[in-house]
């Protein structure tokens, strides 16, 4: 797909939040012309002030003349004054909401994209992505009210004027300021791959090093950290190398504007002089146009760096305009309503599933039934799938083929909102936000009040160690709850499924991190929990499954073993019963 389709696109996103506005540009626009209008016309009152000076006149008529031509100044740079502070009010009043809803609208899509999504991106990435989004519109956005309309305009005026004087300073203005910009616009191109380039290897180093960050640990722990920084050295050499080419194209153009706007200066004083040899300009025509000549420099000098710039923040935004124009993997059907479950029956039908096309299936035509108030386990060597099964449930993917099934209605055509309020998952390892421990709980159940949440924290056992921390249900837990145990986390997050009161409860290892009088504390609430409810649970442990109604044993994405724990455990030659021995005293023996 080619930089120019890409830039449309985010071109089209960057419109499309602009014309909400669109009163409010229309008169930024109207003062934005009368600025550069007033703010070409003091040079033509000053040529007035020389012609006046040059001609053979009274003093005191000569005086009179000036004072009048003085009030006229006066005018113009009321009227440019007035344009600028107007124009910039303005721009400072719907610049930042537009960068709102820009956020707002990244917000939203990206959240949108599926489980698989986030696995395969870094989070600072998508953070820098997101920032940079919005910062680029902002930047494009100046260049266009202040440097690219205004030079617009001032090209107009300063070729009619020169060709108002003469047609033929008028037609070298235009001819040079045609092949000008043609050859800046075709330059800037050029330098655009150079662009892109640093753009990603920008974005490589930040995610390098949120990676790092997030993994600190694993750095220590392994004596990586020559390791590591190497790699981190290797990506910001290569980023350093990149930003030189950029950098050198940059002034390698910047030489080439500078000589084509001495062959201006030079041509068109050398036409005003013939032209003056002729008598066809006056002495004071040569201030006009050594003043415009100049104006037309300082302006088309910004013009080739605010095309590259502009080309670099497009480069910039590229990267998110393309996730914004990524259709979501898992995404509700048109017309769908919202999952109505009474008794919390889970089907599956001959569920297939692989993780990526062309992948064979981990999910080999599988079914599996769940009667209401049912507790089932899901056990089985690592790779078996139970996990994968746990995250079809929850529609992190679709499947291939077959029908996963709550109380009879489909959940490829149901709301997943209503399905994931449907389901309450208690995961091997909680993550939490930065934020205090209230909030997190009532996470399970955002209109839940205070009392409601430590009535939940209390059957977790959570309100014990909560109410050891200084500000108590207002401590913050730190970036992804690091300032808990791990058998901490684990109780918050049961703490918010008994909140959300769900009808199907699912256990994911969720006494795995859990040491075990920790375990025995929450085990009598998870009983109180499990009450009622469809519970499937995934379990390494098997002394936790133990009270289970059913088992389903998986290997190779097939259930290979199904019964009781005493059914499974006796059966003979059955994989259930070698991994019971395993634990129970095969490590001794």
């Amino acid at each position: 797909m080619s930089m120019k389709f890409k830039a449309r696109r985010t071109i089209r996103i960057y419109w499309s939040e602009v014309m909400r506005f669109k009163w409010w540009m229309a008169l930024m626009l109207f003062l934005l012309i009368m600025a550069t209008f007033a703010s070409m016309t003091w040079a033509i009152v000053i040529r007035q002030f020389f012609d006046v000076l040059s001609q053979d006149i009274a003093k005191d008529v000569a005086v009179g003349a000036l004072i009048g031509l003085l009030y006229w100044l006066l005018l113009v740079e009321a009227l440019e004054w007035i344009g600028w502070r107007g124009t910039t009010l303005i721009a400072g009043y719907f610049q930042p909401r537009i960068m709102t809803n820009l956020v707002n609208r990244c917000f939203d899509y990206l959240h949108l994209h599926s489980h698989a999504f986030f696995s395969d991106n870094f989070s600072g990435a998508l953070v820098k992505k997101v920032t940079r989004f919005a910062r680029s519109f902002e930047d494009m956005q100046d260049k266009f009210i202040f440097d690219m309309i205004p030079l617009a305009l001032k090209i107009l005026i300063i070729v009619s004027v020169l060709t108002y004087l003469n047609w033929i300073l008028g037609l070298i203005m235009f001819s040079w300021m045609i092949i000008f910009l043609l050859l800046t616009w075709r330059m800037s191109l050029i330098k655009l791959k150079h662009d892109l380039a640093r753009s990603a290897a920008d974005t490589k180093v930040t995610a390098s090093l949120a990676d790092t960050i997030t993994n600190s640990d694993n750095v220590k722990l392994f004596a990586a950290h020559k390791f590591e920084s190497q790699r981190f050295i290797n990506d910001t050499l290569d980023w350093a190398r990149k930003m030189t080419k950029s950098n050198w194209m940059h002034t390698y153009f910047d030489g080439f504007q500078a000589f084509l706007m001495i062959l201006l200066e030079l041509g068109i004083l050398y036409s005003a002089i013939r032209l003056w040899g002729d008598g066809k300009l006056v002495l004071a025509d040569f201030f006009l146009i050594q003043a415009y000549v100049f104006e037309t420099f300082h302006q088309l000098w910004n013009f080739g760096r605010n095309i590259r710039d502009l080309y670099e923040r497009l480069a910039d935004a590229e990267e998110m305009t393309v996730i914004l124009n990524t259709p979501h993997q898992v995404k509700d059907k048109k017309g769908v309503k919202a999952l109505a479950i009474k008794d919390g029956r889970v089907d599956f039908k001959s569920v297939s599933f692989g993780y990526s096309k062309g992948e064979e299936s981990v999910i080999h035509d599988l079914s599996l039934k769940v009667r209401p108030g049912e507790k089932v386990a899901l056990i089985g060597p690592s790779g078996g799938g139970k996990s994968t099964i746990v995250k079809l449930l929850l529609r992190m993917y679709d499947i291939r083929k077959g029908q996963i099934l709550i109380d009879g209605q489909n959940i490829a055509y149901v709301t997943q909102e209503s399905l994931h309020n449907s389901i309450a998952l208690v995961p091997q390892d909680p993550i939490l936000f930065h934020r205090t421990l209230m909030e997190n709980i009532r996470y399970g159940r955002r209109d839940a009040l205070d009392e409601e949440v430590i009535a939940a924290s209390k059957m977790a056992r959570c309100h014990e160690f909560i109410g050891e921390f200084a500000k108590g249900y207002d401590t913050y837990v730190g970036e992804r709850g690091v300032k808990l145990s791990g058998g901490q986390r684990q109780r918050v997050a049961i703490a918010r499924a008994i909140l959300s009161n769900a009808k199907i409860l699912v256990l994911d290892e969720a006494t795995s991190s859990l040491d075990s009088e920790s375990e025995l504390l929450i085990q009598e609430a998870l009983e109180n929990l499990m009450k009622q409810k469809t519970t499937i649970i995934v379990a390494h442990r098997l002394s936790t499954i133990m009270s289970a109604d059913r088992i389903f044993v998986l290997k190779d994405g097939q259930i290979i073993e199904k019964g009781s724990h005493g059914d499974l455990v006796n059966k003979s030659g059955s994989l259930y019963g070698k991994l019971w021995n395993l634990q129970v005293g095969g490590y001794m023996g």
